[in-house]
């Protein structure tokens, strides 16, 4: 139930960067909209991380009374896209249904984080695999949807975070590991870095954050350049679902190998294949078109399976009390993180319209490697 509703709720994500080019149409925007209306979710995303951290919310209220609460709020901002009348009310609307995702992803991890006491790595493979399932969603509505108008996008994804929050809300309780209920203390958010082992994770999770919701954005974008110049005619809404949707099966798979091997190497060897997958990026759009969507795929794979396993390290290194708080935090940073990069690349696309500006993405995983390196299993149960 918690991995439907994880779903349910992250469809939310990607909704507006579904029907971008409708929406550039429609509001007669520039190339630059592309950035902009990613940026202005993460943006949302970000603000409302850092208010839910400062006020401890998940780890002071019933977390899953937040995540309905959250998941109805963010389904009613998201379908207000379609009466937006301009660039500043499309942007406030993905602005707020990001302040309340901050509400879902977070808290839904807290929420597993609060039913498992040992596997917490499988448990997260499968929420963020819902993630990465619920991001790729919008893509295959808009192509499910045939001739229906953009807008059966926006309303389709509300209603399914809606009742993906009433489903959680009358099935699921709070998890009988989450510990004594944290009090105010704002001043946690910084305390929680003093662990070398939280910051390792941390600082692996930044590195990571720098290349993934750049690649997801810039899917589309990648596969309408090779399009330009290729004789072929890929289906970018299809190819776009295939893509972000493989990372959901590896986030699972690694779920599985992180009991065995740990969560540690299962984020080390995705940041490795996803470096090397930045590095070629520039040379793959004069390859055969399967040999150009197989690399594709490959990179969807590995830029996410990483994501589980990072929260899984930070939420092991937290103090138990302030779980939510450490992970809601540091998702914040991540988010952040995500903004710059997206802006950076948006810039360089537009200018140069030129593949070699995909190279910046490699800067994340050369520095989640060097991070997550430092990291020290100290228990069996850590390495879960």
């Amino acid at each position: 139930m918690i991995v439907f509703s994880q779903f349910a709720g992250t469809s939310l994500w990607f909704a507006g960067n579904a029907v971008i080019p409708e929406l550039i149409l429609e509001l007669s925007l520039d190339l630059s909209a592309i950035g902009h209306i990613t940026m202005a979710v993460q943006a949302g995303f970000i603000i409302g991380t850092l208010v839910f951290a400062a006020l401890n919310v998940a780890d002071r209220y019933s977390p899953v009374k937040v995540f309905f609460t959250c998941s109805v709020l963010g389904a009613l901002f998201n379908l207000t896209v379609i009466f937006a009348s301009g660039y500043t009310s499309l942007l406030a609307a993905r602005f707020l249904t990001g302040f309340f995702l901050a509400g879902i992803y977070p808290v839904g991890m807290k929420i597993a984080s609060d039913w498992h006491k040992e596997g917490l790595g499988k448990a997260l493979g499968y929420l963020v695999g819902a993630l990465v399932l619920g991001t790729a969603f919008p893509h295959f509505l808009k192509f499910s949807g045939g001739d229906l108008p953009w807008r059966f996008v926006m309303i389709s994804t509300s209603v399914l975070s809606a009742s993906g929050g009433l489903l959680l809300l009358l099935t699921v309780k709070d998890g009988p590991y989450g510990g004594s209920k944290g009090h105010f203390k704002p001043l946690v958010m910084f305390k929680l870095f003093k662990d070398k082992n939280f910051r390792s994770a941390a600082f692996g999770y930044f590195g990571h954050m720098w290349e993934l919701y750049t690649f997801w954005a810039f899917v589309p974008v990648m596969l309408a350049y090779y399009n330009s110049g290729s004789a072929g005619e890929l289906n970018i809404p299809i190819w776009s679902f295939v893509i972000i949707a493989a990372g959901s099966v590896s986030c699972i798979i690694g779920g599985y190998i992180s009991l065995r091997k740990g969560s540690k190497h299962v984020a080390s060897v995705s940041l490795l294949i996803s470096g090397i997958c930045c590095l070629i990026s520039p040379f793959i759009f004069d390859l055969p078109s399967w040999f150009f969507l197989l690399i594709l795929v490959v990179w969807g794979v590995s830029v996410v399976s990483d994501s589980p396993q990072f929260s899984t390290l930070i939420a092991k290194s937290a103090d138990r009390s302030y779980v939510a708080t450490g992970l809601t935090l540091v998702n914040s940073i991540g988010f952040a993180i995500t903004i710059i990069s997206i802006q950076v690349l948006t810039i360089m696309w537009v200018e140069n319209l030129e593949p070699l500006v995909f190279l910046i993405l490699m800067a994340g995983p050369v520095f989640g490697l060097i991070s997550i390196k430092k990291f020290k299993v100290k228990s069996p149960t850590l390495k879960q």
